[in-house]
């Protein structure tokens, strides 16, 4: 029989959050179309006492209409998560795939709302597969350098 872990999310909190309009109101006349958008995303971990752990997601959102930028959005959404004693692979895995998981949504509604309180039709950002990502970065990390 296989134990279970028991999680424990301490908190969930904006740690860092921007917005920018920079060509308002010059830039609403230019939505005759959807945005270029282009998204990038990160994460960030961090061990806290008492074997608890920061996650850090960082979004960041830019449109652009016509080549002009029409707002970037910064977000930068922490929780912190507690656990008993579990292996490191295991442990890497949880902080870089199941916490992102887990403050994704919250991340999503607060750039969506931000977006659409700068002016803009709402964004929501499609589900990022955190799994996917997190073997990217193992197959990059495992891959041989080149030196000349």
């Amino acid at each position: 029989m296989t134990e279970s872990v028991q999680i424990a999310v301490h908190a969930q909190y904006i740690r860092d959050f921007s917005f920018e309009n920079p060509h308002a109101p010059h830039v609403f006349s230019l939505m005759k179309t959807a945005p270029e958008l282009d998204i990038g995303v990160n994460i960030q971990t961090q061990a806290l006492e008492d074997g608890a752990h920061e996650v850090v997601l960082l979004l960041k959102l830019e449109a652009k209409f016509e080549e002009k930028t029409a707002f970037i959005g910064e977000l930068a959404y922490a929780g912190v998560f507690g656990f008993p004693e579990i292996p490191e692979e295991q442990l890497k895995a949880f902080l870089l795939i199941e916490a992102p998981r887990l403050l994704f949504p919250f991340a999503r509604s607060i750039i969506a709302n931000a977006v659409r309180d700068g002016g803009f039709p709402p964004v929501l950002i499609n589900p990022i597969d955190f799994a996917a990502l997190y073997q990217q970065q193992q197959v990059q990390n495992k891959t041989p350098v080149n030196e000349a």
